[in-house]
């Protein structure tokens, strides 16, 4: 078995961990609230103080604690950091010779480092969650088989199960990450061109199965696939239940917005039913359309966009010490993966109970 280095356990970093370390793995959480994976069998827990590099900790361990060393064949670092802290763990992972799977998000992309992990033989798979990371190898499975596609969309929102009082939201991940999507510009494809749109833009209302009229939005996810996968109109939505977003941005647009009272507000609430939802549309220049869903409400094992987003991860990873060649070295996105290894994802995200509705793919039929 591997060890795996969790750096952030939070809401989805914690469910990572558990599952690594459920199927035998040796994993070590480094975070400075991980009570969350407490006493959990199978994980240690390194405890971070707030103004602490996650990676210069990890590195004084490896240098102070001789029963932990890091056999870069096998062990892996995984990097669950919210924001700006999550970009700046990767741009350290990058300058050194290690297996980094990169579920943080930020504004920066960790493909600016591709070129110092090439000099210091670093090798990294980055945006590995549901959306930017599912969508990613739906897309590029699309491209696979249709070629350049006319249509690329992704519609994928985690809320409530029912509208619920107030902002009928509660955020499944860090706070401020999602107020970081409100504000980030769109970066889409119009007329085979990348252009970039006003955030909140486009806003229109869906009909999402089994539960009624909700409202989609554009926001900037799809970062790798603008230039990987050539198209003719590409776009990522953000799905919430009607009324949301227009608080947003009537509390915005006043002065209104406090992140640190947002933060309680949309706190997350185990005793509130919730649900993902993501749809992927792919059509061929021909007119050939794919189309796939994704859903969960959340089981025994945790929420539905921890195991959503926490399943392909731990998937990249365990993909990855099958394969220790399947990343090489570098920066590279989640549509490297192959078809093969996209398939079994999707297998492993069912055998959870997670509903995927859409065309599979085999060897046979690649």
């Amino acid at each position: 078995m591997a060890r795996i280095f969790c750096l952030g356990v939070g809401l989805v970093g914690s469910y990572v961990a558990k599952k690594l370390a459920q199927s035998g793995h040796e994993v070590h959480a480094f975070d400075p609230a991980p009570h969350k994976i407490s006493n959990h069998p199978g994980i240690k827990i390194h405890n971070l103080n707030e103004k602490d590099n996650p990676v210069e900790v990890l590195i004084q361990i490896l240098k102070s604690e001789k029963n932990i060393v890091f056999d870069t064949d096998r062990d892996i670092v995984v990097n669950m950091l919210p924001g700006d802290i999550g970009h700046r763990s990767t741009s350290s992972l990058a300058n050194l010779p290690w297996k980094t799977v990169d579920l943080s998000f930020s504004e920066h992309t960790p493909d600016n480092f591709h070129r110092a992990a090439l000099e210091n033989g670093s090798s990294i798979i980055w945006d590995t969650g549901i959306a930017p990371g599912l969508s990613n190898m739906l897309l590029s499975q699309a491209h696979r088989l249709l070629g350049t596609l006319k249509i690329g969309e992704v519609r994928v929102g985690g809320n409530p199960a029912q509208p619920t009082p107030g902002w009928n939201y509660m955020a499944p991940f860090s706070p401020v990450d999602v107020i970081a999507e409100y504000t980030r510009p769109a970066r889409v494809v119009r007329d085979s061109q990348v252009v970039v749109l006003p955030a909140l833009s486009e806003r229109h209302n869906i009909l999402v199965p089994n539960k009624g009229e909700m409202e989609a939005f554009l926001t900037d996810g799809l970062r790798s696939v603008l230039e990987s996968i050539p198209s003719v109109h590409m776009s990522e939505y953000t799905v919430r239940w009607p009324g949301h977003i227009q608080k947003y941005i009537d509390e915005r647009d006043s002065g209104a917005i406090d992140i640190i009272s947002l933060t309680k507000e949309w706190e997350y609430d185990n005793q509130t039913p919730e649900f993902t939802w993501m749809e992927i549309i792919a059509e061929g220049m021909d007119g050939t359309r794919m189309t796939w869903t994704v859903e969960d409400h959340g089981g025994d094992d945790g929420h539905s966009m921890a195991r959503c987003t926490g399943l392909v991860t731990v998937c990249c990873v365990e993909e990855w010490i099958v394969d220790p060649q399947m990343i090489p070295i570098g920066v590279h996105p989640p549509e490297i993966l192959s078809t093969e290894a996209i398939s079994r994802i999707l297998n492993r995200m069912t055998d959870y109970g997670i509903v995927v509705d859409g065309p599979n793919f085999t060897p046979d039929n690649h």
